[in-house]
């Protein structure tokens, strides 16, 4: 909860599930949950030379949903509001029965043809994926310009952004990977506009590491358009038939600006003059969160400012409109979240705008404290993650109770107060009650604090974290807090009560 004074708001969660327009795509590789993967999933080193077909294996978009888990800040449209709450983002799966383009041509060739075939585009487009890699390592955008369909205009000029943009970026590993194709995506038309002897659609892996604030890269899929003419196989499109769910690097979506703090990496789709102007902002919010979690965490955050809220979908592989209520968003930037992850914070260009300089500080230092908790990646209870990231940027920027609490205090003084903590559900976006979700959370939080000091609440937090056990919140409640969750809801109660003068 970051509410300023006389702000009216609501923060949530949601389970994101839209078929929306998607197709049938090609398998992507999914990673092994104890076996190392190239890339930044899993501790190891993604190596060129595994520019390689991959195994037809079910596909992640045609198959079960894929759950990334993203801390979302949702406010309403009224000057100067802002919340945050948990996020799961699904990934959709395909429509098994949406079109695909051209009817399968290769029905009259043998398995052995269709294998060599693939093979070879396999072949072919890995070769164009590792001279684009070099360019970029090798700083040589004639060479990377070199790789880019030449009679695909469109395209060329997105190249020539994507590469000053990343030649902007602290990049320590930049790879790509040929994970799959299929030559039926691509419908005639786009055949046709396309030319030449053969193309294709193919799913690439991109990772991507900045350095001195990732751990492991970052990893996305990118769905790219090869085509071959004169012998030689160009790359002819970045953006041809995304999934619903799928991510987009944010280098893939306009011209960057980037400006780096102590303690922040602020990268703009904006301008310049904004990316300057949030480095200060992030790197108090750094410093913020330290006083309170410890300096045990790398103390670096990356916050991603979009310039249009298409832009921001974009990079959380979100619907359109998902976001309208949302301020800011702390996510994962791989598919399946977890600790070690690269996390970014994506703000909503509208209505990060409008919350003023004080909403911005709240926000900020709210999404931080899920960077350093590493939130995306935790089994503590939505009650805790929220209410322990308010109370953390709420010591950093002091709101008054009645303003922060309003919503909650209504209803206690109208005799209705809460008889359990909030569960998932009270933090869904549909929640009628939402509001009072994250003010009882941030309070049973402040109350913690207030009874037993700030060092058992973030020893409490870090305890349940921590846990494996299945009744770690209870186990944590009774060593750390020397009462049963019960007894504890009976005092918040009071508290509650006290507070709101009822």
């Amino acid at each position: 909860m970051s509410r300023l004074t006389g702000a009216g708001e609501q923060r949530g969660v949601e389970v994101i599930d839209e078929q929306g327009d998607t197709v049938p795509m090609p398998a992507v590789e999914q990673p092994v949950p104890d076996a190392p993967r190239p890339g930044e999933l899993r501790p190891d080193e993604f190596r060129p030379d595994e520019l390689r077909p991959a195994e037809p294996k079910p596909s992640p978009f045609t198959g079960a949903i894929v759950k990334k888990v993203a801390i979302g800040l949702a406010v309403c449209l009224v000057a100067g509001a802002s919340y945050a709450g948990l996020r799961q983002i699904a990934d959709a799966p395909a429509d098994p029965n949406a079109p695909v383009g051209a009817s399968d041509p290769q029905t009259s060739t043998s398995p052995d043809d269709e294998a060599a075939a693939g093979v070879q585009r396999a072949t072919d487009g890995g070769a164009v994926l590792q001279a684009m890699a070099d360019a970029v390592k090798s700083k040589s955008r004639s060479d990377f310009l070199d790789t880019i369909d030449p009679r695909s205009t469109v395209f060329k000029t997105s190249a020539r952004t994507i590469y000053a943009n990343l030649e902007q970026l602290p990049l320590g590993t930049f790879q790509f990977r040929y994970v799959s194709d299929d030559i039926g995506a691509l419908t005639p038309d786009r055949t046709a506009e396309l030319g030449g002897t053969a193309s294709w659609l193919a799913q690439v892996e991109v990772s991507w590491q900045l350095v001195g604030y990732d751990v492991k890269p970052a990893r996305a899929i990118l769905p790219v358009t090869f085509v071959t003419r004169d012998g030689k196989t160009y790359a002819a499109s970045f953006s041809e038939r995304f999934v619903a769910g799928q991510r987009r690097p944010v280098w893939t979506l306009g011209a960057l600006d980037v400006a780096k703090g102590d303690r922040s990496l602020v990268i703009s789709l904006k301008s310049e003059a904004q990316a300057r102007a949030y480095v200060t902002v992030a790197d108090r919010a750094v410093t913020a969160v330290s006083k309170v979690w410890g300096k045990a965490w790398p103390q670096k955050v990356v916050v991603y400012l979009p310039a249009k809220q298409s832009q921001m979908e974009g990079v959380l592989g979100a619907a359109p409109n998902t976001y309208t209520q949302i301020a800011a968003v702390t996510m994962a930037e791989l598919d399946q979240p977890q600790s070690g992850a690269p996390v970014r914070i994506v703000a909503n260009p509208k209505l990060f705008e409008e919350l003023g300089k004080q909403g911005r500080r709240i926000v900020l230092t709210h999404e931080t404290t899920h960077v350093a908790s590493t939130a995306t990646a935790s089994p503590v209870p939505l009650w805790l993650a929220e209410g322990f990231a308010d109370y953390v940027a709420f010591t950093a920027v002091p709101v008054q109770d009645e303003s922060a609490a309003k919503e909650l205090f209504k209803v206690v003084r109208g005799g209705k107060v809460p008889a359990a903590l909030p569960d998932t559900n009270a933090f869904a976006a549909s929640s009628a009650d939402l509001s009072q979700a994250y003010e009882s959370a941030w309070l049973a939080c402040r109350l913690i604090a207030e009874r037993e000091g700030q060092a058992q609440l973030v020893k409490f937090y870090r305890a349940v974290h921590a846990s494996k056990s299945t009744a770690g919140l209870a186990d944590e409640f009774k060593s750390i807090l020397g009462m049963t969750e019960q007894e504890f809801v009976v005092e918040w109660q009071k508290y509650l009560k006290r507070l709101a003068g009822a």
